[in-house]
């Protein structure tokens, strides 16, 4: 059974993107701002003292599970 919330492609797109940014995290204000914010009040993302985006130890685990799972598999 499948008990971890839901993501919509566009979130799942948002967490991908910021996973890609590394250290640097992404900034407020980007199109991407309301699936961030939204992936913040699931606990995957957090806002920095700087006010940029980064993921949470929980939104690298989702990342891990639901971007990365199928990564390498077409050999």
């Amino acid at each position: 059974m499948w008990t971890e919330p839901y993501l919509e492609t566009c979130c799942r797109s948002a967490l991908h993107r910021l996973s890609l940014s590394g250290a640097a995290g992404r900034p407020p204000g980007l199109k991407d701002g309301p699936c961030l914010e939204r992936l913040a009040g699931m606990g995957f993302v957090r806002t920095r003292a700087d006010g940029r985006y980064e993921l949470t130890p929980a939104g690298i685990a989702r990342h891990a599970s639901e971007i990365l799972h199928g990564e390498g598999s077409a050999a």
